[in-house]
């Protein structure tokens, strides 16, 4: 049976080295596609600028349209550098898949038209914001707390320890208790 191990062995490293393959694959699109949305903003301002009445002046919904263009491309700029994220540390950092979140979810309120939407969706996103705002500051939290050091871990496991500090009980003993020396 020991062969049979050395043979998902290689599976398993054959299957890694197609994820880490397909992540780059994927960098390199959401590059295209962050270029891409970046043309395309700068064209639809452009576009919008020319055919407004009178002409340069932006109405509030060509505004909060073009803000949702620009938040699209900061989205996809987050979601790259999760990719990055994931390349570098073979780790998917949940901080950061939320702060994403949370920044799609601003977008949705920037754009949102609340002539046209019902209170019943303006509460569910009200309730999507609180709970990633939670989840993200409970991260942030964890983050800040200091973690307790795993046994091997502490002063006795690095290579060059400080130095120790010797107590010399019977200094201390005659320091308090004076009528010992007289």
């Amino acid at each position: 049976m020991p062969s049979l191990g050395n043979s998902d062995e290689h599976l398993v490293k054959l299957l890694q080295l197609t994820i880490r393959i397909s992540v780059r694959i994927l960098a390199i699109l959401m590059t295209i596609l962050i270029l891409l949305g970046v043309v395309d903003v700068g064209f639809v301002l452009f576009k919008k600028a020319l055919t407004s009445s009178p002409r340069f002046v932006l109405s509030i919904s060509d505004i909060l349209a073009t803000f949702g263009a620009f938040m699209a491309v900061l989205i996809a700029i987050e979601i790259f550098v999760n990719i990055i994220m994931y390349l570098r540390e073979d780790v998917i950092h949940v901080k950061i898949v939320v702060a994403t979140a949370l920044m799609a979810i601003a977008r949705k309120v920037i754009i949102l038209d609340f002539s046209e939407t019902s209170a019943d969706f303006v509460w569910a996103i009200a309730s999507v914001i609180l709970a990633t705002s939670t989840a993200y500051w409970l991260l942030s939290k964890a983050e800040d707390t200091p973690r307790e050091r795993p046994p091997g871990s502490g002063p006795a496991s690095q290579p060059n320890p400080p130095p120790a500090v010797e107590f010399n009980a019977t200094v201390s003993a005659r320091e308090g208790n004076p009528s010992k020396d007289g």
